[in-house]
């Protein structure tokens, strides 16, 4: 009776183990599911080419009524790239509280603006920006305003989305902002001469 015992103990100590590798092996699937596009990853992998490099850029266009950063000098330093993430912060002139964060999270491909004070606490307008829609290429992707921005900008009406676009043969990044599908920022950077140190 004893060994009947025992063995029965045996048995279910070894099928909770099995069980429990089977759970660590669907929660790794489930990860892997949630993963992004290809595209997607061609997006991301083509920003962390450019780790480690610093580049000018300049405002092309900002609409009318609209505070111009005409005569602001611009720089975008790609400085973290990891498999789930790639971080670039964008200085204008001495200000360098901005930073476009590009996270592979459970919904998908996020983009998000990173706004710091000096001492590096959060400003209370942070963190904003929006899922890639799934309509991108490797060279461009579309980010819709999300909800979590939505209700921290107050913004109901504007239907803000940003568009990240790299020209195919690499040579220029531009940053877009739009209203119901109408540009009104773009600032472009010069990725064929990055600046040296």
């Amino acid at each position: 009776m004893k060994k009947i015992i025992l063995f029965a103990v045996i048995a279910v100590t070894a099928f909770s183990c099995n069980l429990k590798t089977e759970n660590e092996q669907v929660g790794i699937k489930k990860l892997e599911e949630k993963s992004i596009t290809a595209e997607e990853r061609g997006f991301l992998d083509n920003l962390a080419s450019l780790c480690g490099k610093s580049f000018r850029g300049k405002q092309v266009y900002m609409e009318e009524d609209r505070e111009s950063w005409e005569d602001k000098e611009f720089v975008m330093h790609v400085t973290i790239c990891e498999d789930d993430r790639v971080h670039i912060p964008f200085h204008l002139n001495d200000d360098h509280s901005r930073t476009w964060m590009f996270i592979v999270d459970d919904k998908g491909l996020r983009f998000r603006h990173d706004h710091r004070h000096e001492d590096g606490t959060p400003e209370e307008l942070t963190l904003y920006g929006g899922y890639a829609d799934g309509e991108g290429t490797p060279f461009r992707q579309h980010f819709p305003v999300d909800q979590y921005s939505i209700d921290l900008l107050d913004d109901h009406e504007r239907m803000r989305q940003w568009n990240v676009v790299l020209a195919e043969d690499m040579s220029r990044f531009s940053y877009k902002l739009l209203y119901h599908g109408e540009v009104v920022f773009q600032a472009d950077f010069d990725l064929t001469e990055p600046i040296k140190r």
